[in-house]
Order: structure tokens, then C-alpha cells, then sequence
């Protein structure tokens, strides 16, 4: 590199050739602290990255909430969450008779931890179906290359957290066979 090379930076602002909680240079402490917070009062629910689902079916109808990286919803970035070098963190609101449709995750592991209401979650690999119902303060991790898919199947509306296991994750993809393997999406 020659004293010329143009420092790379992110949708937020940051150096992208840097750890997401790398210091800044001449960034104070309480600066660099405030950056690693998320509070719910500045969150917003975002029922729009998954619209394109609920326009095909309102079954689909969900929202996320993101704290820390952008999920694998398919949001490229988002300027209001803590920066993130290893996984994302997000809630995500499941109202009553919601489905989140069978997806795969190719690349990460994907964690629900149920803080509210239940959701029977179905996970398959093959030829090989795997079912449950998550309740409060239940956890799984599924491991990345299955699909997994959930149904919100009670009267009330249900709140989990959602990890996944890389920064930005690959967008995950449906079933060849599903309806909405064939709907275009648009990068937000």
C-alpha cells in the first residue's frame, strides 16, 4: 500500500478493514462505549424486510427488530444496531397464525431462544423430519444446511431472539419446491 490507499468505510460510517468493536482512532472511550449499546427505546420493529413474503401470503406477516449486525432477513445494513464482527442479534415478532416459512441457512447456525408465547418449529435434512414446540425461555440452535420453519399456532402473539453466526449472513433460501422460491427479492 502507498500513502495514497483510501481506507475503506461502511454503510455506518466505520473503517471496514477493522473489528466492528475496534476503537477509532481519536474516538474517545465514552464515544466508542455508546456505540456498543442497542436500546429498545431507539429500535424500531421493521415489518418491511420480510414484506415481499406476506405480500404472497399475510401468512408470512412477521417483524425483526435488529440489535447488533443485520440478520439474515436480507437488510444489507443498518446504521442503528451495534456493530457486529461475529454473529447478529435480533427479536422477532411472530403474531398469532404467523409462519415463518421453511428456510436453509448454508453458511451459519441459527439460534431462537423464545421469550414469549410458543412456536412449533419443524427441521428437516433429507429425508428426515424433526419436530418440537418452543416455549419461554426454551433454546435451539440448528445447525447450519437444514431447513427449518415455524408456525406461531397459539392465540397469542409470540417474541424470540434470533442469532446467527456470521456478520452477514448468506441470504437463506426456500425449498426448490415452496411457492416463495421463485419470488425476486430486493435488496434493502
Amino acid at each position: 500500500m502507498d500513502g495514497d490507499a483510501v481506507i475503506k468505510k461502511g454503510a455506518d460510517g466505520r473503517n471496514e478493514d477493522k473489528p466492528g468493536w475496534h476503537q477509532e482512532d481519536g474516538q474517545s472511550f465514552q464515544d466508542w462505549m455508546d456505540t456498543r449499546v442497542a436500546r429498545y427505546r431507539t429500535r424500531q420493529y421493521d415489518w418491511d424486510v420480510l414484506k415481499f413474503q406476506a405480500d404472497f401470503d399475510p401468512k408470512y406477516r412477521r417483524a425483526q427488530m435488529r440489535y447488533m449486525g443485520t440478520g439474515g432477513a436480507g437488510k444489507s445494513s443498518d446504521n442503528n444496531t451495534v456493530p457486529s464482527e461475529h454473529f447478529t442479534f435480533s427479536t422477532m415478532v411472530l403474531p398469532p397464525g404467523c409462519e415463518g416459512p421453511q428456510h436453509i441457512h448454508t453458511d451459519v447456525e441459527e439460534v431462537f431462544f423464545m421469550l414469549r408465547g410458543s412456536i412449533h418449529l419443524t427441521v428437516i435434512e433429507g429425508d428426515n423430519t424433526w419436530e418440537t414446540v418452543l416455549m419461554e425461555r426454551d433454546l435451539i440452535s440448528v445447525p447450519p444446511g437444514v431447513y427449518r420453519g415455524l408456525v406461531n399456532d397459539g392465540q397469542e402473539e409470540a417474541l424470540m431472539c434470533v442469532m446467527l453466526g456470521a456478520t452477514k449472513p448468506v441470504t437463506p433460501t426456500y425449498p426448490p419446491d415452496h411457492p416463495l422460491a421463485s419470488i425476486k427479492r430486493n435488496k434493502k
